[in-house]
């Protein structure tokens, strides 16, 4: 595997770990230090070319997986950034904080439980206050448990999946509207889950066929104000969400080999097209869902 320079001409299929990997049960919400194979978040693969200098940023689910990856990406790109995270994964997020001091670029911590509808709404009014303005939001923090039967999954889970992943999605864009300038985007994290479903998650399937039409309905309703709003949906990726419940831990052994790649998706593989999607290079780009699924095609 080969991390040094993301852009060194490479074989996909061998560029980062294959399965198998070994089970490796962590308690929700999981950390980065504990994966093995450890993921690559762009900390020494990702180079900036100041596409985002001077903007502003909210990431959710900043502090490990595919949200650590585009806060550095974001910060080597000349963004400053405001990162959320639920208080458990301080120690995954401090060092984050560290990689986007590094770069010179502003990082401030605003932990809590996107849960709560005062939280979301008291996030988006303190990001504005300490960025001095907000013209990125993107959300990334989600829940995933897999359950084996629906008569395992409660009504308590059922409802905090749909809390983290869509109500939050929903307090948090209505809230970040009425600061953002033309030229500001939202980017919100569908999944390939949103069109093939796996049977064992019944509940987080769902709420990602919702953020995709979220997604859809609210590009149409705020690009007479020149935002634009748009979604990435992965495949199987490498983060502390899949062995800290997402995934069975039998299926941990051979994450990703059900895609034609035959191996997970890294963090630092996804960030650049949130970059794309942030940038004005995406101009003409709204409404729309980008896949990263390793050769498994969204209809």
């Amino acid at each position: 595997m080969t991390t040094e320079n993301q852009y060194r001409m490479q074989n996909p299929l061998t560029q980062y770990p294959a399965p198998p990997f070994p089970e490796q049960p962590q308690p929700a919400p999981g950390s980065v230090y504990a994966l093995q194979p450890k993921a690559d978040h762009g900390e020494t693969s990702y180079k900036g070319f100041s596409r985002l200098a001077g903007r502003k940023a909210l990431i959710t689910g900043a502090d490990s997986g595919i949200g650590r990856a585009t806060a550095i990406a974001f910060a080597r790109e000349g963004a400053d950034i405001v990162l959320s995270y639920l208080p458990e994964e301080q120690a995954d997020a401090h060092e984050v904080v560290e990689l986007i001091q590094a770069e010179g670029r502003k990082a401030v911590t605003l932990p809590g439980d996107l849960k709560d509808e005062a939280f979301c709404t008291t996030l988006i009014s303190q990001a504005v206050q300490a960025l001095g303005g907000l013209d990125i939001l993107v959300n990334v923090a989600g829940k995933q448990t897999a359950q084996k039967d629906i008569a395992e999954l409660t009504t308590e889970q059922f409802d905090a999946t749909f809390k983290t992943n869509v109500y939050a999605l929903f307090w948090l864009c209505k809230a970040a509207l009425p600061h953002l300038p033309a030229g500001a985007t939202i980017i919100n994290t569908a999944s390939i889950q949103a069109y093939q479903p796996s049977e064992t998650l019944l509940d987080y399937a769902p709420t990602k066929s919702s953020i995709v039409a979220f997604t859809k309905a609210l590009a149409k309703q705020v690009i007479s104000k020149g935002i634009r709003v748009n979604a990435v949906a992965p495949g199987p990726f490498w983060t502390p969400l899949q062995p800290s419940g997402g995934q069975p831990q039998e299926k941990i052994r051979e994450f990703g080999t059900e895609t034609p790649m035959g191996r997970p998706g890294q963090p630092a593989e996804c960030a650049p097209l949130y970059v794309l999607l942030a940038s004005q290079e995406s101009s003409y780009i709204t409404g729309e869902v980008f896949g990263v699924t390793g050769g498994n095609p969204l209809p």
